[in-house]
């Protein structure tokens, strides 16, 4: 077998078996129910406007510029569009197409990263397929996905190979740009720490400085210029409004002052736990972290280098969001991974001690299944009630089994380990989806709302809402009008007046008994209902007037048993 043949033949060998698990996850999860309202909704909804109206520039959404956003992830979801026609497959399969190459690109990058402890590009992507916070979020058609993608190769572009040291400036632009192109300047925080402190992990910035800086920043400003080559006929068209917003207050007001998602200085500090479950539950990857001694391995280094001043930034900024680092997910893996190996080769009592083992997960899974084999049992007698206790206890044994058998599986030991912890990890994170598809989806899924709505908009009847609108039922019903915002009072009744054949949707927390005998469709959502109401009915009940009957009953979707007790 020819060298190169032979090359392919190992990397592909390489990902197995952990891409061709995730990804067959990934799949059964991603479509075991709908699109996510309001995540995955809105951004499909700006998708679906911008390809029905033909406008492949600016982002619109609801008839508005859509400034919060930058166009690739719709592009690409276009580009699957024309080929496939309009559909909710295509941009779920991007999304796992997107998470699968982070695996690779985390695999990669650990072989770059530590070339002398091969252990760590087995282990990094067994730890990034498991962390079930990432793994639901990238159930989303959302734009940090995609993002983490072009963190991961600009990254991969200042690592050294074993043939070339200095970095491929070129296609470290590029993915910048396109990194640039999917979140905005957003993408620069991700890579600028590996890059400014360049000299404390790679070898080659530290004896070329003037080249890795000089050359950086030019590659910095091709990836910035593919920005403006959208940035700026964009901001023309889209008028002076959209213009201002999206060169100054969107990112400014976010870093600033937010106006969205505004939380303290330390939130993150808490939630580090959660995001990095199940492996922040595993004593063996704090001892390895604990125990770390200089000097640390480029690897190591370049993990810290990314991963600390970036949580330390993200911490300054005022709008938080669990997703907002993402991509430094495989950063922690990389630093975990690399940390394990040090552990094995440094220390091999402590990577064998089997009190350093994952058996306090597997206790855990353990009474987690106990736990939800008793739930109906404890909902019958009065022991716990609410909506989520009530609707998951039909289904609650079956999955008691699962995680029963799962905690079984962690607390085996020898060799595995790490392999054992990330199955279950992500089997448990599956089985968890999959309850939430049984039982509570039906409060989340709007088709019944969003199908309606597109009736009415195909016989061009106007349609307002009460409150606010992201978009969530533009897709699904493939609205081709906006949906005029409303509010109590005098712009109802306007509305009312103008539309006598209109439509009005609101987002009640209480259902009553008017909206059940006047409504067309009453739904719940979340914690809420949505009622879409005749507007001459809705402007009548709000003006102490009696309006006519119906000429058909209400249709009530998708009640659940504890929604049905909240109506007696």
């Amino acid at each position: 077998m020819a060298p190169s043949s032979y090359s392919r033949s190992e990397h592909l060998r390489s990902l197995w078996p952990w891409l061709p698990l995730w990804a067959l996850v990934a799949l059964l999860a991603i479509f075991s129910h709908g699109p996510m309202p309001l995540y995955s909704t809105r951004t499909l909804a700006v998708a679906w406007e911008m390809f029905n109206h033909h406008d492949w520039l600016v982002p619109h959404i609801n008839g508005a510029p859509y400034s919060e956003k930058v166009p690739l992830l719709f592009w690409l979801i276009h580009a699957g569009w024309f080929v496939f026609g309009v559909n909710d497959v295509w941009p779920r399969v991007l999304e796992v197409i997107f998470g699968g190459a982070q695996l690779v690109l985390v695999s990669v990058l650990a072989q770059r990263l530590f070339p002398n402890r091969p252990w760590v590009a087995k282990g990094a992507p067994w730890i990034l397929l498991a962390l079930g916070y990432a793994f639901l979020f990238g159930l989303q058609i959302m734009y940090e996905v995609l993002l983490a993608v072009w963190v991961l190769a600009a990254l991969l572009c200042l690592t050294p190979k074993p043939q070339r040291a200095e970095p491929r400036w070129v296609l470290f632009g590029v993915c910048v740009g396109l990194g640039l192109l999917t979140k905005g300047p957003v993408m620069l925080l991700h890579v600028a720490f590996p890059f400014v402190l360049g000299p404390l992990w790679n070898d080659w910035a530290r004896d070329n400085r003037v080249r890795w800086y000089g050359r950086g920043v030019l590659a910095l400003l091709l990836g910035g210029a593919m920005l403006l080559a959208w940035a700026l006929p964009a901001g023309f068209a889209g008028g002076e409004a959209y213009r201002q917003r999206l060169f100054f207050t969107q990112t400014a007001g976010r870093v600033v002052n937010a106006f969205d998602h505004a939380r303290p200085f330390w939130w993150y500090v808490p939630m580090i736990p959660a995001l990095l479950f199940p492996f922040s539950g595993w004593p063996r990857a704090w001892a390895a972290l604990v125990t770390l001694r200089r000097p640390l391995d480029a690897g190591l280094r370049f993990a810290l280098c990314w991963l600390v001043p970036v949580m330390v930034v993200f911490s300054f900024i005022s709008g938080k969001q669990l997703y907002y680092p993402l991509p430094e997910f495989a950063g922690a893996a990389l630093l975990v991974a690399g940390a394990i190996a040090v552990l094995r080769d440094q220390r091999p009592a402590l990577a064998s001690n089997p009190w350093l083992g994952t058996w306090p997960l597997g206790v855990g899974g353990i009474l987690f299944g106990i736990f939800l084999f008793v739930l109906p049992m404890l909902v019958a007698h009065n022991e716990l009630h609410g909506e989520w206790f009530d609707t998951t206890q039909r289904y609650s044994r079956f999955f008691s089994v699962v995680f029963v058998l799962l905690g079984a599986l962690l607390l085996l030991r020898g060799r595995g380990e790490l392999r054992r912890l990330a199955f279950a990890g992500l089997v448990g994170t599956l089985a968890l989806n999959t309850l939430f598809t049984l039982t509570m989806w039906q409060n989340f899924d709007l088709r019944p709302s969003a199908q309606l709505l597109g009736a009415a908009d195909a016989e061009h009847r106007p349609i307002g809402i009460l409150g606010n609108y992201e978009g969530q039922f533009h897709f699904a019903g493939r609205l081709t009008q906006s949906i005029e915002r409303l509010y109590e009072g005098q712009s109802l009744q306007t509305f009312a007046q103008a539309h006598p054949d209109g439509l009005v949707v609101e987002h009640p927390e209480k259902l009553s008994n008017d909206a059940l005998r006047y409504a067309l469709l009453v739904q719940p959502f979340r914690s809420t209902w949505v009622v879409i109401w005749p507007a001459k009915s809705l402007s009548d009940l709000r003006a102490g007037r009696v309006p006519p009957e119906p000429a058909h009953p209400t249709r009530v979707y998708q009640v659940d048993e504890w929604r049905f007790r909240a109506l007696q």
